[in-house]
């Protein structure tokens, strides 16, 4: 599952990719952990919202624990009763510069960056929904991995060719669905010292 994600081009760039106006005062964070906020674009609006749908699970005695973000939606759990109404109405595409993944051996872990090559922003497939507990929020929808990072982690975000923006927004759940497909070309890969731990990156929840 993805958890940590980056975008490092400001507002106005992201809003002239896709052909919008820019949001004005948008304040968002340019590397993005569950709960933050991020960029979004939500029919023909870019928007701020925060990263996970809340769950809320239950204690040993029956009591309501604090929500956690569920950032991740796999591909084949969207028609669930947790993911269904979001995925048929509430699709979005959400900017990405790259996003990372843990690895190495456990207690060791660093960070190793995936993009595309030449490093300018993609969109990956998105959902949103009105939270109580948070505002507007969203998560990435995923599908199985590519080749070329199978080793690190068996899942991968759905990164959507700018042909498709427009089918993963209006189109139809069955014509939706048809784009969360596994990307098979060439991705860039970063790998750092930095350590994988911090800012509630372990224990996230992927719901599946």
């Amino acid at each position: 599952m993805c958890n940590l994600y980056r975008l490092n081009k400001p507002a106005a760039d992201i809003a002239h990719l896709f052909g919008v106006e820019a949001t004005q005062g948008a304040n968002y964070s340019e590397e993005v952990y569950p709960g933050y906020p991020g960029l979004v674009m939500a029919g023909r609006r870019l928007k701020v919202m925060n990263w996970g749908f809340p769950l809320v699970m239950t204690g040993r005695n029956g009591q309501k624990l604090k929500p956690k973000p569920v950032t991740n939606a796999r591909d084949d759990k969207l028609s669930t009763a947790f993911w269904r109404a979001s995925f048929e109405s509430r699709r979005c595409l959400i900017p990405v510069s790259a996003w990372a993944e843990p690895e190495g051996e456990t207690g060791q872990m660093t960070r190793t960056w995936y993009s595309l090559p030449g490093g300018e922003p993609f969109a990956v497939a998105g959902l949103w929904r009105a939270t109580e507990e948070w505002g507007d929020t969203y998560t990435m929808v995923m599908v199985e991995s590519s080749a070329q990072m199978r080793e690190v982690h068996d899942r991968m975000p759905v990164i959507l060719r700018q042909d498709d923006w427009k089918t993963w927004i209006e189109g139809s759940p069955r014509e939706a669905f048809g784009l969360c497909r596994t990307w098979e070309d060439q991705l860039a890969v970063e790998q750092t010292t930095t350590r994988w731990a911090g800012r509630g990156l372990m224990g996230m929840l992927p719901f599946e």
